[in-house]
């Protein structure tokens, strides 16, 4: 019984963590006294997203994602928007550091011998996308969507590109708020 719980615990440990690395999670807030149905048409402001410390082509991929969905809930890209779009971006290092003591015991496979440590370090980065939606005409942040999850490294292009379209679209799902 212990070697199958010594085999199962690590693995449903593993199964946690791989699980919880690929989701996003989720806030929204916004300004209950804006009319969202008067929004249809938007734009990207450009000295917000210059702000945002992160590559050119990052920042491309974002907005290309963010278009997407915008485009896909029927606004329009315009010269003179209703809404102008910026992004904030964040990411930390995370380091998570396990120490398992291994001594005597009872049982299948004792050992009055064997005692030790066994430690593991793991790191990940973890990024945070602020979509900042803002009333054209008053200059007023009238909605906002923050999404956290883990950021692979990767030279992967495509799952790059993916990981970036998850968050975004997950973030959007929440606009425009339920009133």
């Amino acid at each position: 019984m212990k070697k199958l719980m010594n085999i199962l615990l690590p693995a449903a440990f593993v199964l946690a963590i791989l699980t919880s690395c690929s989701s996003v999670r989720v806030v929204a807030d916004y300004d209950k006294q804006a009319n969202f149905n008067d929004f249809k048409t938007f734009a990207f402001y450009k000295t917000g997203i210059d702000k945002a410390e992160i590559s050119d082509l990052d920042k491309r991929r974002i907005l290309k994602a963010i278009e997407t969905e915008l485009l896909s809930k029927g606004f329009t890209k315009s010269e003179n928007p209703d809404l102008l779009v910026s992004i904030i971006t964040s990411s930390r290092e995370k380091i998570d550091v396990y120490n398992n003591f291994y001594g005597p015991g009872w049982g299948w496979g004792w050992n009055p011998y064997f005692y030790g440590n066994y430690n593991t370090v793991s790191s990940s980065t973890e990024g945070v996308l602020y979509i900042d939606l803002i009333d054209a005409k008053k200059k007023e942040l009238v909605w906002q969507g923050q999404g956290v999850g883990y950021l692979s490294v990767s030279n992967n292009i495509d799952k790059k590109e993916a990981r970036i379209k998850e968050f975004v679209k997950q973030i959007m799902e929440k606009y425009p708020p339920e009133m």
